[in-house]
Order: C-alpha cells, then sequence, then structure tokens
C-alpha cells in the first residue's frame, strides 16, 4: 500500500491536470448513513425510498405541495446539514489549495467539499445547500427567499429572481436529468484530465459511472491514469478502467498521498 500511495503523490505531482471523482464513501466517514446498505435511510425506511422515486413527478405535477411536504415533513435530509467534513474531504481541499487538484466531482449532496475548503467543485447530483430554478438553473442560497415565512403566508413555489421559473431544491431527484451546465462541465474536466482519483464510490450509478470510462476513451495521444482509494475493488477494478487500487478508507489514505506529496515537492 505503502508503495501506491507514494506512486499516487507522484503522478499528482507530475499532473497537468489532476480530477477527483467522490462518492458515498467519503460521506459514511463523516456519519452520513447510505441508503441501502445494512443501517441504510431506505433499508431502515423503505416509506422514504418510495418518496425518493416520487419527488421529481410531484414538483412537476404540483411545486406548492412538493415545497409544502418539504418544510412541514420529517425528513433525513435536514441530517446532512449538521455533519462536518473528515480528513478525506480536508485532504482533497489542500490538494487544490497547492494548485495539484483542479476539480472535485462528486455524487454526494451533502456540501461537505465546499466545507472543507474546496472551490472547485462539481455537485453531480446537486447540492443540499442551495436552491435551482427549474427553467434557467441558477442556483440561489434558501436564505435569500425565507421559506419558511413563504409557508406561513401561503406563498410556495418560490420563484428565481433571474427569470421567474419555480424554484426546487437543487438536489437530482430520481428521473431528473443532471442539469445541463454541471454534465458540460463535468465532461469538460474529465476530457482535460490526464490523472483522476475515484475516492469512495462503487461506480456503479449511471452517468456518473461513464466519468471515469470517458476519461479512459477520450484521449488518442496519451493515456488517463485513475488510481482508485476505495473499500473494495468495483466494477472499474475488474474491467481494467482503473490502473491502480489502494484500499482503504478515504480519509486515512487521502491524507496520506498529501503527506507524500508534500515530502516530494
Amino acid at each position: 500500500m505503502e508503495e501506491l500511495i507514494s506512486k499516487t503523490a507522484e503522478l499528482i505531482i507530475k499532473s497537468r491536470h489532476a480530477v477527483a471523482l467522490t462518492g458515498a464513501g467519503m460521506s459514511t466517514e463523516s456519519g452520513i448513513p447510505d441508503f441501502r446498505g445494512p443501517n441504510g435511510i431506505w433499508t431502515k425506511n423503505p416509506k422514504a425510498e418510495q418518496q425518493a422515486y416520487e419527488s421529481y413527478f410531484k414538483f412537476q405535477q404540483n411545486p406548492r405541495q412538493y415545497w409544502i411536504e418539504r418544510l412541514t415533513g420529517t425528513s433525513w435530509i435536514n441530517e446532512l446539514t449538521k455533519a462536518q467534513p473528515n480528513p478525506g474531504h480536508l485532504a482533497l481541499a489542500e490538494l487544490e489549495k497547492m494548485s495539484l487538484l483542479k476539480s472535485v466531482i462528486t455524487q454526494n449532496i451533502d456540501n461537505l467539499h465546499q466545507k472543507a475548503g474546496s472551490k472547485s467543485v462539481l455537485d453531480y447530483h446537486g447540492n443540499i445547500s442551495l436552491l435551482r430554478c427549474f427553467s434557467c438553473d441558477t442556483r440561489f442560497d434558501p436564505v435569500e427567499y425565507e421559506l419558511d415565512k413563504l409557508l406561513a403566508e401561503d406563498r410556495l413555489p418560490p420563484y428565481c429572481k433571474r427569470c421567474s421559473g419555480v424554484l426546487k431544491s437543487d438536489i437530482v431527484h430520481f428521473h431528473e436529468a443532471i442539469p445541463a451546465d454541471v454534465s458540460t462541465e463535468s465532461q469538460a474536466q474529465v476530457g482535460r484530465c490526464d490523472v483522476m482519483l475515484i475516492c469512495g464510490t462503487s461506480a456503479v450509478v449511471y452517468p456518473f459511472a461513464m466519468l471515469p470510462r470517458i476519461a479512459k476513451s477520450y484521449h488518442q495521444n496519451r493515456k488517463t491514469i485513475i488510481v482508485e482509494i476505495n473499500a473494495d475493488p468495483t466494477p472499474l477494478t475488474h474491467e481494467g478502467i482503473s490502473d491502480y487500487l489502494i484500499k482503504g478508507k478515504t480519509g486515512t489514505i487521502l491524507p496520506k498521498i498529501v503527506e507524500e506529496v508534500k515530502k516530494k515537492i
């Protein structure tokens, strides 16, 4: 393992455009449960899973009711705002500050990369801390809208200050397309990267899971090196998409990589 950590540090230092893809494995190390594991949110509460599958259709059919339910019901989502970054998040933020990591593309909606100090973050599945216009994709801080006041005054749903479209949570619901701006920029980052870190993702949720495959097939004249940092092998390992697998927790491995980087530069 130590040899792989050292090798990864060298690859990052020599890279022109290193990118990290992160998934639920990073969030669970901050105390956020997964969805379908033995103690998962949906394992314990199947009704919550059904509601998640219905949210997008509900928004489309009745955005007022969508917002009433979000603001008055009990939701696991509220717990995410209490979570704090772990050493893995902080390590990626430090690599960015050193100008070695150009972007983080994350499946997670918990805002923990931003809390850790990362600036270049693409929230592939949205961000719990933001609102997004359904029409123009402009994002807003919920504080701007005083949602509880809108609820009390029966003035839901909130409307976009830019185009007057209806606002929804920035979270990408089931059956909802990835926002075009995030999808486009994610593919641009992948197209430029020569080193990719896969951190805490099982790589089975699409279209996110296509990004490493795109990186591998994108370049004719040079090879993108892909390093997985995961507790277990994934389809990327078995299919030969990744070049290296460092088995372990991201909160343990990533800080060690940063330590090695500092020794070598």
